[in-house]
């Protein structure tokens, strides 16, 4: 749902022996408490520095290479997050604690952490912000992955497991609302300080409606769907590789979005409305992923997803207008969090019994993809001899790493099709 999100594929918390849900209980409050924890940690805890990074430009307090390094620090957070939430079965075992983590708490206190750091953000101590960050990140990944884990099996175990989709809005709501906020503070000149405070503001209104429906066990659920057959390892890898490849090619765009519509629309009263647009793209993507049949295959809508957000940051290189950041800031959006459901879908089928390894190796790829774009994007902007000509290149080398991961899911689609065949499989 940006790593919405978005954000990466998060590994799933392991069953415990307790109850399943009692019957009867609506699935509604399970779904709504994930698209508010996810709209906190993801549209704030994560992305609220896109909106904000322009006002802390305006206010001489950091430079884009010095942005870049923050959403670095960021990202990074977030992939060694991820990755000890993915490693935290086999890290119990070897430090000899038993029980397995209650997820409800570990989402509360990943909730706090987020709030507290970024209201920290607005403190006059520039040596600590990336710290803030990167633990921001850390955060982020912990409330990302237990909210994801939490969910879908109570969501699976009250039978309504269609509703995913409602926890993924998350992420976009939390990114238009942190973004028309930002758009409001500019408006009204507010300093990058304020601005901080204001999503740290908004971080505790979403966090009191989510809290009192952080209720219930996560019971233990039927298998995901069967693989048709077990997959080699060499497609395992160029599946993970294909995941990574998008979180490289939206990141350009995603941290960098305001600071280059400003660039080519100096002065335009709609420069802080992009932000916003994509956040609302990606909600828009959440919903539509509910009314979309089980048995479509995951590769070709995933390859339909980085297409469209292919074209969507190609629009920012070949139409640098008004209407051209609008439509590539709604096809950017639209896929955003659908890419991560898929991409979570695919995985527990093809391997149903090792899920939380397997998609633990998704979210590192992802995670690196991450990282290595602002500071790709520092690298060039450095040897560029103007920014305009830097975030041109940055974002050619996104759209390409995003249809070499479009043509790698069609590889594996069309690889697995005769074998489907062979074993009388339609």
């Amino acid at each position: 749902m940006p790593s919405l999100s978005p954000p990466s594929s998060p590994p799933l918390p392991q069953p415990s022996a307790q109850p399943l849900p009692t019957p009867g209980i609506s699935p509604w409050p399970t779904a709504l408490a994930g698209l508010l924890c996810l709209a906190t940690a993801m549209g704030i805890g994560r992305f609220a520095f896109t909106p904000l990074l322009p006002m802390m430009l305006a206010d001489g307090l950091v430079d884009l290479r010095g942005g870049s390094l923050l959403a670095t620090a960021n990202y990074l957070g977030y992939w060694l997050g991820a990755l000890a939430c993915a490693l935290q079965p086999w890290l119990w075992r070897r430090l000899g604690w038993q029980g397995p983590v209650v997820p409800t708490r570990a989402i509360r206190f990943g909730l706090v952490a987020t709030l507290l750091l970024t209201a920290g953000m607005a403190l006059p101590w520039p040596a600590a912000w990336p710290w803030w960050r990167f633990l921001a990140g850390l955060a982020s990944a912990l409330v990302f992955v237990y909210t994801s884990g939490w969910c879908l099996a109570r969501l699976t175990a009250l039978g309504a497991p269609a509703l995913a989709g409602v926890i993924y809005i998350g992420p976009g709501l939390g990114i238009s609302v942190s973004g028309l906020a930002a758009s409001a503070m500019v408006a009204h000149s507010w300093r990058a300080a304020q601005g901080w405070l204001a999503m740290a503001a908004l971080a505790v209104v979403l966090m009191a409606l989510a809290w009192p429906r952080l209720q219930g066990s996560v019971g233990v659920t039927g298998g995901a769907a069967q693989a048709d057959d077990p997959p080699r390892r060499g497609a395992l890898a160029a599946f993970a590789l294909a995941y990574g490849l998008a979180g490289y090619g939206y990141i350009v765009t995603a941290t960098f979005l305001p600071v280059i519509a400003r660039q080519a629309l100096p002065g335009s009263v709609w420069l802080d409305l992009f932000w916003p647009l994509f956040g609302l793209g990606v909600s828009l993507g959440a919903l539509l992923t509910l009314r979309l049949p089980m048995a479509w295959d995951r590769r070709h809508l995933l390859a339909s997803c980085y297409a469209l957000q292919a074209l969507g940051v190609a629009l920012s290189v070949l139409l640098p207008t008004l209407a051209g950041f609008a439509f590539g800031s709604l096809l950017l959006g639209l896929p955003f969090t659908a890419i991560t459901l898929f991409a979570l879908q695919e995985a527990r089928r093809l391997r149903p019994h090792g899920a939380s390894a397997f998609i633990g190796l998704l979210t590192a790829s992802y995670g690196l993809g991450q990282i290595a774009g602002p500071l790709v994007v520092a690298a060039v902007l450095a040897r560029s001899a103007t920014p305009h000509d830097g975030f041109t290149v940055s974002l050619l080398s996104a759209i390409a790493a995003l249809l070499t991961g479009l043509l790698i899911y069609l590889l594996l689609a069309r690889r697995a099709a005769p074998e489907r065949s062979a074993l009388g499989r339609p």
